[in-house]
């Protein structure tokens, strides 16, 4: 049972909605308690980071999460803001803590990016640096995504990260350690690829 975690944040119906489709069993989880039911959890999320890890915070989903993660070491998947919270910190509208699961930073792709649209939005095709399960079975051609971004994550460990998109230049869209993994797409958005990507995160 993959629990979709439900802080306020998140395109919850979106992930759901591929979930059913795929036929993997699922339930949205309103409170920490209902974590211990869960052999997985994807953190959605869609908004700011410092209000997203108040809301966290505020429904003491964080102790479960990390408990979940690191000392039960099942497996979670954050998607689009929900891959951001887990690294240490984010500089969006001043600096703010993560989840420290991934060892790196969120920095603005304003700051980077001078000659394209922020925002980042629309379909870009990834670049895979290192193996991946998320990827399996997914042709390099159909490695397509859809993102809807400002922000952008920095890996400490280059080797956490498997894949990679250009947009003026080349910053971290997927990481995978362990039982952590995280999608800065939208996989639930992202038609036939973006779907084998939840099924393969269902199986591992």
């Amino acid at each position: 049972m993959i629990g979709i975690i439900n802080y306020g944040m998140g395109n919850l119906s979106s992930v759901k909605n591929a979930l059913d489709y795929l036929s993997i069993p699922n339930i949205l989880v309103n409170n920490p308690d209902e974590i211990n039911s869960c052999s997985k959890l994807i953190l959605p999320g869609v908004g700011a980071f410092g209000l997203a890890m108040h809301n966290l915070h505020e429904l003491k989903f964080i102790d479960s999460i990390l408990e979940f993660t690191q000392v039960k070491q099942k497996a979670l998947l954050g998607l689009c803001l929900g891959m951001q919270l887990l690294f240490d910190s984010s500089c969006e509208h001043g600096t703010h803590n993560g989840l420290s699961l991934i060892k790196g930073v969120v920095k603005n792709l304003n700051d980077s990016v001078k000659n394209l649209p922020v925002p980042h939005m629309g379909w870009n095709q990834l670049i895979e640096t290192n193996k991946s399960t998320l990827l399996k079975e997914v042709v390099k051609e159909e490695q397509i995504m859809y993102f809807v971004h400002s922000y952008y994550c920095c890996a400490s460990n280059k080797e956490q990260v498997t894949a990679q998109v250009n947009y003026e230049f080349n910053f971290d869209v997927m990481i995978e350690s362990n039982n952590i993994f995280g999608c800065q797409f939208h996989p639930e958005k992202s038609q036939k690829s973006g779907l084998q990507i939840l099924k393969n995160f269902a199986q591992v």
